[in-house]
């Protein structure tokens, strides 16, 4: 009888490690834990979307993490909140950039309840590249072209997506660097698609926008595109060889999307989260969709290529604001 109440409780224990074990999978603690990513901006945008596209696809490169994508309509106030609401090492994430660090906080600082110190990087999502669409009878359709056209004058009228956002900073910063600051009108719109369709109408001579954004009207013949916010000419997509501004010595910055973690974060989770979305934008599934679909780039950035994009970004910012601002 002892033996057999020996063997049982030798069983039962066994049973015990084994259930533990079964439990105890991936690296760290190896509990799989959920990640919520939240978007500050338009449920239904870009950042929207990739976010969504990034959470299906965390599942295959990560036993221990799950990303759950979450937009929220609200900008600034969304990740005041945020920041609020959590603390070091929460299963949290946010998007924010230069829209948030480096325009709202020198056009409008009492917006922003936090600072970059509030933040961890962990990777930039994508980066989209601007380009500028001309009203098709102008016939304006390379960078030489636009500058004959300015040294004509004569006003000139930009549809943009908010009265001080990214997109009116890029056309202060080019039409302003061309001389033309004070005939520049922006015209702002409720959403960047608005923006595209206004230029299309011949509501404005010009509009700034994302690419996917100004696709269909480019392909039904109702706009060019002459030139792209980059360093150099768009190598992929419908507007693959479009000029950059940066050949012509212009400002420039792209629009990006940079996934935080709150502030005290433990370094190897934040690694383990970089590797994760760096697994994640390797996919050629993913580098293909974001190309061909979104017409994004995967732009992968380390810590100081973040602080070197939002200082350039500061400094058209201060150097243009009379022109965006009044």
């Amino acid at each position: 009888m002892k033996k057999r109440l020996l063997s049982l409780s030798l069983a039962m224990i066994m049973t015990v490690v084994l259930l533990a074990s079964c439990g105890d999978s991936g690296s760290g603690s190896g509990k799989s834990a959920s990640w919520k990513v939240t978007c500050p901006w338009a449920p239904s945008g870009v950042a929207a979307m990739v976010s969504q596209k990034a959470a299906a696809k965390s599942t295959q490169y990560s036993d221990t993490i799950t990303l759950v994508a979450e937009a929220i309509a609200g900008d600034a106030a969304t990740v005041n909140t945020w920041v609020m609401d959590t603390e070091a090492n929460d299963p949290e994430l946010v998007f924010v950039g230069e829209g948030l660090l480096s325009i709202t906080s020198i056009i409008d600082p009492s917006k922003l309840q936090f600072s970059e110190d509030d933040f961890v990087f962990v990777e930039n999502l994508y980066s989209s590249i601007f380009v500028l669409s001309a009203e098709a009878s102008l016939n304006i359709k390379t960078i030489a072209d636009l500058e004959a056209y300015v040294a004509q004058g004569q006003e000139i009228s930009v549809a943009v997506n908010g009265a001080v956002g990214s997109e009116a900073f890029l056309a202060a910063s080019l039409f302003g660097k061309m001389g033309a600051g004070d005939n520049l009108k922006l015209v702002a719109y409720q959403s960047a698609a608005e923006a595209a369709q206004a230029v299309a109408k011949g509501e404005t001579q010009f509009a700034v926008s994302h690419q996917s954004q100004i696709q269909e009207t480019y392909q039904q013949g109702s706009v060019s595109v002459v030139c792209a916010f980059d360093e150099k000419a768009i190598e992929n997509g419908p507007f693959a060889g479009v000029e950059g501004v940066g050949q012509y010595g212009y400002p420039y910055f792209r629009n990006r999307c940079f996934i935080m973690a709150r502030a005290g974060t433990d370094e190897e989770t934040v690694a383990e989260l970089k590797e994760l979305y760096d697994n994640i934008l390797a996919d050629e599934e993913v580098v293909t969709w974001l190309q061909d679909t979104m017409l994004l780039e995967v732009d992968t950035m380390s810590q100081e290529d973040v602080d070197a994009h939002l200082e350039n970004v500061k400094n058209i910012v201060n150097e243009y604001k009379d022109i965006v601002a009044g």
